[in-house]
């Protein structure tokens, strides 16, 4: 005889079943409860919590970083030894979506194989100027606001964190586009870069028709609005975006500051029409270049701020002498990052 308020599902159960059926619903419903609790504590949210590299210390990766943007590919070869410092490689004005030009471009990879550093190439940011943009731009329908800055200063290092990478251990080195913001988001961020490149970068920005000079290059560089990236001429983004203007920021920042003269040099044997063509863009671009490399390092001394300069005696606009440059560079950024 049952008394009142012990009708459970359980006791209807024992009611029509035999006591032997009984256990085996027990034993069911405990295996049950146990996966659910046990899922609860060591399932996806705990198993997450730790990346994990597929490639061994030295070897190559292409990590998928959560970001404002949405998800950015970032090609990563890390240090050989397990070192945590952080070398950043950043890419010019027509940037890919697929690969970062650093890596198959130049033998960055190879220059650095075996180095305690890591190389970080984020993919991506056609006519970004690595920068954060005000809004997305308007000419060509873009659907996001480019927001690299946030990305490379703090969503990017606090992911490869996770990997061992210091966000506060970094150099960072680019050409042209990259190359003035290199100089940009080091002075910028000096808790987290402790060296910066310019290679062929334009480091003037405030110089005459370099306002206009830029507002065309994005156009032809994917039709692309510059008002939605600093905003108009007149704008204080255009300030904070020049490292000639920042030059103060960045004493004290291991610094290596390089352009040819656009004279075509030892990599360059043009022979097609189209070959030609390239050259002679190259040409120019390499000499505006070199005015805003020797007025910086005009800057620069005249505020006591020391830096490495080259300028080779002939060369373009082109990977093959960025790749030299950065091996150049080497030495100088292994010293400053304790990373041989």
């Amino acid at each position: 005889m049952r008394s009142f308020g012990e009708d459970t599902t359980l006791q209807r159960i024992r009611f029509t079943l035999p006591e032997r059926n009984t256990r085996r619903v027990r034993v069911l419903v405990a295996a049950l409860l146990s996966i659910f609790l046990l899922g609860g504590m060591f399932g996806p949210t705990a198993a997450s919590a730790t990346p994990a590299r597929s490639a061994p210390w030295g070897g190559y990766d292409e990590l998928w970083v959560p970001s404002s943007m949405g998800n950015i590919k970032v090609q990563v070869q890390w240090a050989a030894r397990g070192g945590n410092a952080a070398l950043y490689l950043l890419d010019g004005l027509r940037a890919q979506n697929d690969r970062n030009a650093w890596s198959f471009e130049t033998n960055a990879l190879d220059q650095y194989r075996n180095d305690n550093i890591t190389l970080v190439m984020p993919v991506g940011g056609e006519s970004s100027f690595y920068t954060d943009w005000y809004a997305p731009s308007n000419f060509n329908a873009q659907p996001i606001t480019y927001r690299w800055e946030t990305f490379l200063t703090r969503e990017l290092p606090d992911f490869l964190a996770g990997y061992g990478v210091s966000p506060t251990n970094n150099a960072i080195i680019g050409l042209s586009m990259g190359g003035s913001a290199a100089l940009n988001l080091a002075g910028h961020h000096r808790d987290q870069f402790k060296f910066a490149g310019s290679l062929s970068g334009y480091i003037n920005i405030s110089g005459p028709g370099m306002r206009e000079a830029i507002r065309v290059a994005m156009f032809d560089a994917g039709r692309y609005n510059v008002d939605s990236m600093w905003g108009p001429p007149w704008s204080s983004g255009w300030l904070r975006n020049d490292p000639f203007v920042n030059a103060e920021s960045l004493r004290g920042l291991s610094m290596y500051i390089s352009s040819s003269n656009g004279i075509p040099g030892p990599y360059d044997h043009p022979s097609a029409p189209i070959d030609y063509f390239h050259t002679a863009t190259g040409m120019g671009l390499e000499a505006l270049s070199w005015v805003h490399a020797r007025a910086f390092e005009i800057r620069l001394k005249s505020l006591g701020i020391p830096a490495t300069y080259s300028f080779p005696p002939a060369g373009i606009h082109s990977w093959p002498y960025w790749s030299a440059e950065l091996w150049m560079a080497r030495g100088q950024i292994l010293d400053t990052m304790n990373a041989w």
